[in-house]
């Protein structure tokens, strides 16, 4: 059976104008496009879309309007390190048409184990929409126990997934071996999915998809089919889009938007406090779209 969400999934970054305000315009270019191009669903307003700098209001309208855009299914990131907000925000983007919710671990204040337990409880009380958790600890400060997920994922019907950029593919491997087989794993890191696919992940939530998506896709299905050589052959042809994505300098979603402004795609630059893209980034993403060809 096909993940329910797809195995490409482009976490797609957020299209901002010359002023920095958000350019629906553009988003809805920018989501075709990648539909059109290997991407089988869209997380909007995650870490890639910058989440931080977006206010509610901002999100709820690039919900609606990507939504009436693409019928390819739509995660909609409404998470919150305040349990009240992420609960307010899932309530609203249910209303608007998406197939689903991202919710990211609460953040900075480094919340229990059993505090995140309740945290993600409570918002999948707030929806009839599936749910995805989102482990990412180096973003976080703090990481989703598999036991914690292990709970949530028996006990909340709505709770069906997890988008796991944990970094650790042996205990991936633990989870998904005592996970119910409907429970499904994309990974959240691009450079480990070939591993995470090895131990049973369904797909990946994406950056590099906004430039490789029919690849990852190629890779993804070499893998089901047990074709482990062209998977390998693929994914070696993919390390330099993993390495460019992100980095101390360009740190992610720079290096994409420099990367489609290269393309031709309007998405502005990123918001405050990320920074301006290093002058020698284009030059990068030119070699690095060269070197696919």
């Amino acid at each position: 059976m096909s993940p329910r969400f797809g195995s490409v999934i482009t976490a797609m970054v957020t299209p901002f104008d010359d002023r920095g305000d958000l350019d629906l315009d553009a988003a809805v270019d920018l989501a075709v496009w990648l539909v059109a191009n290997g991407s089988d669903g869209l997380v909007l307003s995650g870490t890639t879309g910058e989440s931080p700098t977006l206010s509610e209001s901002e999100e709820l309208v690039l919900f609606r309007t990507i939504r009436g855009a693409v019928t390819v299914p739509i995660l909609a990131g409404a998470g919150s390190n305040s349990t009240a907000s992420a609960v307010e925000q899932t309530k609203r983007a249910s209303e608007l048409g998406v197939d689903g919710i991202l919710s990211v671990t609460p953040y900075y204040n480094r919340p229990s184990q059993a505090g995140l337990e309740a945290h993600f409880r409570a918002v999948a009380e707030a929806t009839d929409l599936p749910v995805v958790l989102y482990d990412i600890p180096a973003r976080t400060g703090r990481k989703i126990a598999t036991d914690t997920v292990l709970r949530l994922a028996r006990d909340v019907p709505n709770i069906v997934a997890l988008k796991d950029a944990a970094g650790d593919p042996a205990e991936t491997a633990r989870l998904i071996a005592l996970a119910p087989s409907q429970f499904e794993v994309y990974c959240g890191d691009d450079a480990l999915t070939l591993p995470l696919l090895a131990v049973g992940a369904v797909g990946v939530i994406s950056v590099a998809s906004h430039w490789v998506g029919r690849q990852l896709g190629e890779m993804i299905q070499a893998c089901s089919k047990g074709d482990l050589e062209l998977a390998r052959r693929i994914n070696a042809g993919l390390i330099a889009s993993y390495d460019y994505e992100s980095g101390d300098e360009a740190p992610n979603p720079i290096p994409t938007k420099t990367l489609l402004r290269v393309l031709g795609l309007r998405v502005g630059d990123c918001r405050p406090p990320m920074g301006p893209a290093p002058d020698w980034l284009a030059d990068r993403a030119r070699q690095v779209l060269k070197d696919l060809n």
